[in-house]
């Protein structure tokens, strides 16, 4: 087995620039070079000094483990690879960006979705009545220009790295069937990084043996979205040779991207997609129609839209768990992003923790998708940085072992409601306590409030009828003053000061379903302007839960009608500032018209007021709300 050769830093007086050689394994001393050849650093940076319109390209088709369209010979996965040429790097070897992609050529842009308007929840025992629909590729699927193929060639080749494209299994010019998110799909990404060791088997267009011997073989992965997700799942295998990773809006758990707490789910403006809608769209609709078409029906069997709940099939899709992680992590994500929610950077940063694995993130206020190249940040040093420069830096010192004190900077990067970023030791801010916020309610139908003393003496419910398969979620926000009678409303007094919450807001309901065996329960936790204010609400974050699943994910439990029970689940992570003179409220609704299936209206829920309340992670805790 080759093993890939050690970098050192060799101190060359150039211009203030550092030049970086190739040196021999670590046993050994590095030799003086007698001529300063090799990458350019500036600023902790590399430099683009080789040409990208000399750089060697070629494809390579890697041999994998696996057999996922089961002809008897192992699926191949096609790479594409760009880099320096030998004479521009006088032979020494360079090291690799790889990002992995289902969307690189011959995606199914009319897929038929499912109808998420059903007569009653399927859970319930009665099936969809309205058929299917078909998908607008172009406005429904902006995952795949995720990342276009050339921009990291055009930042990166020129620098001194090589970059891989590769398609995933079953998609594009790739062997096999997509599996979306398992195993298979793991290990078919995984032996490009084998290959790159030395570890694989790769071949041309010809069928001719191709070796990688023109790279150190340390790999860093990167991607946005699903691109972003395959590094998440290579990384937890732990392979030798992957130095780093940079994820960005990616999925940590395939389960939580479509179910939530039990129930199902869509990823934001995806409404119907479900994980085998996800591989046909990858697949392409030959393939999926065709030779995959047994391995897709699979997926749509054992995907489980009926009960929701967390399954073997769901465990075999689930990357929180670091324990053989060995790549650093440079994880980053949009604070709005509710295609890929929060909960992913989040469990997965916790975990990361847990075993700590050398890690960095950035945290943005915008939604899916990275944060900008030109977005930057001032260090306490007084140093400025974008987050390219970032990004690059976070390259060079994993994978060209360059000292530029990337891991020495402040642990978390945090754009704040102005849009201006800030760094902290760490997320979530180690200062947040957690503090219960009750529910109090005098009347039925009046809206209520949220306070941290005690409840009112008087007891009372509140009810409210499912209609959010006609009525949309920011008609439920709004007028939170006003009585509905599809909604239920908790407002806390205006703030004396700003609040900020950092962590995991939690929804602890004492909630009945009167007239039926389960429902949807959606709760959204709302910045509200002052009491009379004409503002519009902004939804800080939200959440939802299977009834059926008050006591785990895994595991469908009847509720009795009209019988009260106690739920427990956790929003979406957030990190935000309520602003001084505004008021924390919190919505509870059933059916969510952006989200959720949409049974016919008419459900009806009830609510203990008294025995129900929100729990927010304040940063200075309980005294610093002031009420």
């Amino acid at each position: 087995m080759r093993r890939p050769r050690h970098l050192a830093l060799l101190s060359v007086s150039v211009s203030g620039a550092l030049v970086l050689s190739a040196a021999p394994p670590a046993a050994a001393a590095a030799p003086t070079p007698t001529t300063p050849t090799g990458i350019v650093v500036s600023d902790g940076m590399t430099q683009p000094v080789f040409s990208l319109a000399d750089a060697i390209e070629e494809r390579v088709f890697v041999q994998t483990p696996v057999d996922t369209d089961h002809d008897g010979r192992p699926d191949r996965v096609a790479i594409d690879i760009s880099r320096p040429r030998e004479t521009a790097t006088q032979g020494f070897k360079v090291p690799v960006i790889f990002e992995h992609s289902p969307y690189r050529k011959g995606t199914w842009g009319d897929v038929p979705y499912p109808s998420v308007l059903v007569d009653d929840l399927p859970q319930n025992g009665l099936t969809d009545r309205d058929g299917r629909r078909a998908l607008d590729a172009g406005a429904q699927r902006a995952q795949a220009k995720a990342n276009l193929p050339g921009s990291l060639d055009d930042y990166y080749v020129p620098r001194g790295y090589a970059v891989v494209l590769g398609q995933s299994v079953g998609t594009g010019d790739s062997d096999g069937c997509p599996t979306s998110g398992d195993q298979a799909e793991t290990l078919g990404t995984k032996a490009v990084i084998d290959w790159l060791n030395g570890r694989a088997k790769g071949y041309d267009a010809n069928g001719a043996p191709v070796t990688a011997g023109w790279t150190t073989g340390a790999v860093g992965m990167t991607g946005v979205s699903y691109n972003g997700t395959l590094p998440n799942q290579v990384a937890t295998t732990g392979v030798k040779g992957l130095k780093t990773i940079v994820p960005v809006s990616a999925i940590s758990s395939w389960y939580d991207y479509y179910r939530a707490n039990g129930l199902v789910v869509a990823p934001g403006t995806f409404q119907g997609e479900d994980l085998d809608i996800l591989a046909q769209y990858t697949a392409g609709q030959a393939r999926a129609e065709g030779q995959c078409a047994d391995e897709l029906a699979g997926i749509t069997a054992k995907q489980d839209r009926v009960t929701g709940d967390y399954s073997t099939f769901w465990r075999d899709r689930d990357y929180l768990d670091a324990r053989d992680v060995k790549a650093s992590v440079f994880v980053v994500h949009g604070l709005n992003d509710w295609n890929v929610k929060t909960e992913h950077f989040a469990g997965w940063w916790d975990q990361l923790a847990k075993r700590d694995v050398p890690r960095k993130i950035w945290l943005h206020q915008g939604g899916h998708g990275g944060p900008g190249s030109s977005a930057s940040v001032t260090l306490p040093s007084g140093q400025t940085w974008t987050y390219k420069q970032t990004e690059n830096r976070w390259f060079d010192f994993w994978l060209w072992n360059v000292r530029n004190g990337i891991m020495d900077e402040p642990t978390a990067v945090l754009q704040r409601e102005d849009r201006a970023y800030t760094t902290y030791a760490n997320w979530p801010d180690p200062a947040a306590r957690e503090v219960g916020l009750r529910f109090a309610a005098t009347d039925t139908t009046a809206p209520g409030a949220l306070t941290t003393g005690k409840p009112p003496k008087a007891t009372v419910e509140q009810s409210f009828v499912d209609e959010g398969r006609t009525i949309h979620p920011d008609t439920l926000v709004s007028n939170p003053d006003t009585a509905s009678p599809n909604r239920l409303a908790y407002r806390s007094p205006e703030l004396t000061q700003s609040v900020r919450i950092s962590g995991r807001p939690e929804m602890r309901l004492r909630m009945a379903i009167d007239n039926k065996p389960d429902a949807n329960l959606t709760a959204y936790l709302v910045d509200y302007g002052p009491a009379g204010s004409t503002a519009a609400p902004t939804v800080v974050t939200r959440g939802w839960m299977d009834p059926q699943n008050r006591k785990s994910a895994a595991r469908t439990e009847p509720v009795k009608q009209g019988k009260l029970y106690d739920y427990r689940w956790t929003m979406e992570p957030k990190d935000y500032v309520f602003p001084a003179g505004h008021r924390i409220g919190v919505v509870v609704f059933s059916s969510d018209q952006e989200y959720t299936l949409l049974p016919l209206g008419g459900t009806e829920l009830r609510v203990a007021p008294n025995d129900s309340e929100l729990r927010l992670p304040v940063v200075g805790g309980r005294s610093v709300l002031g009420f």
